[in-house]
């Protein structure tokens, strides 16, 4: 499910600062996440036990679908190859790599998100070279072909 990107004519003080109303928080279940898109980027939406996280939604490994994978201790594992990505830092833990941490805020019933343009620690070439591409392999969830790390 992706969240819907809504926001009305009338911008808020929050609108008119770069922030982006993404969802009410009961669209958000606990330990899970959710997409939207933002400005053309990919966002991953995540409601903790202690706040709200948001994030990149690809992995950085194989471009994986963040949304949709397992959240504990402060960590999105995502679902094509079990890499865990620190949802404060954005670090790939235990692998180089990382991702956007964008800001996140809940105001009444409403979840809005602001995109960090932040550099990441890791721009490596060989990094962007593991990335999953269309026509890979993994790109098809049938796919007979194997997966190798």
């Amino acid at each position: 499910m992706t969240i819907p990107q809504t926001i009305s004519a009338a911008a808020t003080d929050l609108a008119s600062d770069g922030w982006v109303r993404v969802a009410s928080i009961d669209d958000l279940p606990l330990l899970e996440g959710r997409r939207t898109t933002i400005d053309g980027h990919r966002v991953a939406v995540f409601k903790l036990v202690d706040g709200l996280a948001a994030i990149d939604a690809v992995c950085p490994h194989k471009a994986g679908p963040l949304q949709d994978g397992l959240v504990a201790d402060n960590c999105v594992t995502c679902p094509l190859h079990d890499r865990r990505i620190d949802l404060a830092t954005g670090q790939v833990i235990g692998y180089e790599g990382a991702v956007h941490v964008h800001e996140v805020s809940q105001h009444g019933d409403d979840v809005w998100v602001r995109l960090s343009h932040a550099p990441l620690a890791d721009t490596s070439a060989e990094a962007d070279a593991e990335r999953l591409v269309p026509g890979d392999a993994m790109s098809d969830p049938h796919s007979s072909v194997p997966d190798t790390l």
